[in-house]
C-alpha cells in the first residue's frame, strides 16, 4: 500500500487528490495549517487509511516510517488569498517547498510540486508551451504567487539534479469544481454564487480576457498520471477550451436560470489577458486530456454551490 503524504489537503485540490489517492488503495495523510483550506473538505474521507495533521509546512516536517509520495499542494491559490497573504504565499512557495522537498529527501519518496500557469505571467505567447519562460512582473501585486512558483519550480529541479530526487512539476491552468471557496476571487466561485442569489456578476475588465477551465475530476487524473510517470520537467494539465470571462459569467447566467445582470470594475493590475494551456505534452506523454465537458462540470459545481450557505 502506498504511503502518501498531500500538503495542502484540506484545501479545494487538495481535498480531491486525497480522495483519489484514497480511492487507488494509498494510506494518505493530509497535511494544512488551515490558512484557507478547511476540514469541511475532508470530513468525509475519514477512514483507518486516511490521518489529518494540522501542520504550517513552512515549519520541519517531521513523518514517521515510510513514505512513497509527497504531493505538495500547500500554498493559497486564488487572487484573493494571495493578494491578502503576500508574505505567507512567498514562504509557504520557498520554505514549504524546501520542507517538503527535504523530506522527500529523507524518505526517498516522489515529489511532485503543485504549479501553475501563473508562471507565464501575462503570457506574449499563446497558447502557452512549456518551454516558454513567461512574462512575469517581479514587483507587481501577483508577483508573490508567480515569483514563490517559479521559485518552487527552481528548487524542485535543483533537488532533482543534485540529490537524483525523483521529481514532478505540475503546472496547473484555471480549474473548477465542488468544494471551491465561494467568492475567492476567481471567476467560478464568484459569479455562481451571484447568479444564485440574483446579484450583479461582477466582471473586471470588458471581459473580453480569456481563461481556459479544467474541472477538478480531469486535473486530478492527469495529476496522478504524472505523479507515476517518468518525466520530470513541468507538465501543462488544463483545458484548451479558450473562453472570455464574460461568456464563462453569460453562461452561468443561463445554466441557474439567473436573472443577474453584468457589472464591469477596473481590471486588477497585471491581470493576464489570454491563458490557454498547450497540452500536445500530456497527451503524448501521460495520455491523457480532459473529457468533462464544460456545461456538465458547471452543472455539478453548481448544484454543490447550491447545497452551500452562501
Amino acid at each position: 500500500m502506498p504511503r502518501t503524504l498531500v500538503t495542502g489537503g484540506a484545501g479545494f485540490l487538495g481535498s480531491h487528490l486525497c480522495e483519489y489517492l484514497l480511492n487507488k488503495g494509498h494510506e494518505v495523510i493530509a497535511m494544512d495549517n488551515l490558512l484557507t483550506g478547511t476540514i469541511a473538505n475532508i470530513e468525509h474521507l475519514q477512514c483507518e487509511r486516511f490521518r489529518f495533521i494540522k501542520h504550517d509546512v513552512t515549519e520541519y516536517i517531521y513523518l514517521a516510517g515510510k513514505i512513497d509520495y509527497v504531493l505538495h499542494f500547500a500554498s493559497p491559490a486564488s487572487p484573493l488569498d494571495y493578494l491578502q497573504l503576500p508574505i505567507q504565499t512567498l514562504k509557504v512557495g520557498s520554505m514549504g517547498t524546501h520542507k517538503a522537498l527535504g523530506l522527500a529527501k529523507e524518505k526517498k519518496a516522489t515529489f511532485l510540486l503543485a504549479s501553475t500557469s501563473e508562471v507565464y505571467g501575462d503570457p506574449l505567447i499563446h497558447p502557452q508551451r512549456e518551454d516558454y519562460w513567461g512574462n512575469v512582473n517581479p514587483v507587481g501585486p501577483r508577483g508573490v504567487y508567480d515569483e514563490a512558483k517559479r521559485f518552487a519550480e527552481a528548487l524542485t529541479m535543483a533537488y532533482h539534479r543534485t540529490h537524483g530526487l525523483n521529481t514532478k512539476i505540475v503546472r496547473i491552468f484555471n480549474t473548477y469544481g465542488p468544494r471551491m471557496r465561494p467568492n475567492d476571487g476567481r471567476a467560478i466561485p464568484a459569479f455562481v454564487p451571484q447568479a444564485l442569489k440574483g446579484e450583479p456578476i461582477t466582471i473586471f475588465g470588458d471581459g473580453s480576457q480569456t481563461r481556459s477551465f479544467c474541472f477538478v475530476s480531469d486535473l486530478v487524473e492527469g495529476i496522478h498520471r504524472l505523479l507515476i510517470s517518468n518525466h520530470n520537467e513541468p507538465v501543462n494539465i488544463g483545458n484548451p477550451h479558450e473562453m472570455t470571462i464574460k461568456e464563462m459569467a453569460e453562461t452561468i447566467i443561463r445554466l441557474t436560470g439567473s436573472k443577474s445582470k453584468l457589472v464591469f470594475k477596473p481590471l486588477p493590475e497585471d491581470d493576464p489577458k489570454v491563458r490557454q494551456p498547450n497540452i500536445s505534452k500530456a497527451k503524448a506523454l501521460l495520455g491523457w486530456e480532459p473529457k468533462v465537458h464544460l456545461e456538465e462540470g458547471l452543472i455539478k459545481t453548481i448544484d454543490w454551490f447550491k447545497t452551500q450557505k452562501l
